[in-house]
């Protein structure tokens, strides 16, 4: 299998994009359900599946909580509301475990995983921790992950390592990555789109962040802090072929296709 890849970011990145892509690419699944069952976490099951979004047939990857650790991600009613300025916080108030970067560290590191995915998912942890302690304006150590350290989203980064690792790649071509705009609703209330975290990922690792016109959340943190712990280059080949693709389904439903391409090409 060839070992570049390049991910087309025009319709966004999150983190149950990018394990569906990788998935679709060949990434073995039972490898990464056997990291994601050592993880000593409760409270979610996987489905894997076949979706059309936008007449495209594309893998699915479903991190299902439980109804204590649910946290309305791709609740679109509750993330942007049914009308511009409508607050639904009173009817979605949820708790979480709140994790430091030391406790998921330690997390990862009895985890059944390669040590070449392991580093890779501190690698995105760390990545998202610094964004996050920039946006509250505290130290790293003193970050404690809402969002970030919920169940799906662990689920989601250490997912992401294993397969990313398990097809081997070692470069990895992202030249842009789009987002939208307007307003989302998060545990600290509403946010501008893009969010602060991505806007903090974007400044430390020249993401070539791109605004689009889309109203809605097409980066999420856990997406950027993918991309950037895996991006080597910024720009394709001038003739290369094409070995392998792969197309990731998101979840939440704007006005541009849910999807993450990822391509495995071999230079000419």
């Amino acid at each position: 299998m060839n070992n570049t890849l390049y991910l087309d970011c025009s319709y966004g990145i999150s983190g149950d994009m990018f394990v569906a892509s990788m998935l679709d690419l060949g990434a073995d699944r039972a490898v990464m359900l056997k990291a994601l069952e050592s993880l000593l976490v409760q409270g979610f099951e996987v489905k894997i599946s076949r979706v059309e979004k936008s007449g495209h047939n594309a893998c699915d990857f479903n991190v299902i909580l439980d109804e204590k650790h649910e946290n309305h991600d791709h609740d679109m009613e509750y993330l942007h509301g049914a009308e511009k300025g409508n607050s639904h916080d009173e009817a979605h108030h949820y708790d979480h475990e709140c994790r430091g970067i030391v406790e998921i560290r330690e997390m990862i590191q009895r985890a059944d995983m390669t040590p070449g995915a392991r580093a890779l998912a501190v690698k995105i942890f760390t990545i998202l921790a610094h964004a996050e302690a920039k946006a509250h304006e505290v130290p790293v150590e003193q970050v404690h992950f809402h969002e970030v350290g919920a169940v799906d989203s662990i689920a989601d980064i250490v997912a992401a390592a294993v397969c990313f690792d398990n097809l081997g790649i070692s470069r990895t071509i992202i030249p842009e990555i789009c987002d939208g705009t307007g307003t989302i609703r998060c545990r600290h209330g509403l946010l501008s789109v893009p969010v602060p975290a991505v806007k903090n990922i974007d400044l430390a690792h020249k993401l070539n962040l791109h605004t689009t016109e889309v109203e809605g959340e097409l980066v999420t943190p856990t997406g950027a802090a993918i991309a950037a712990a895996i991006r080597t280059d910024e720009q394709l080949p001038g003739h290369y072929t094409t070995c392998r693709t792969g197309l990731g389904a998101g979840k939440r439903a704007y006005k541009c296709p849910g999807i993450l391409s990822a391509v495995l090409i071999k230079e000419d």
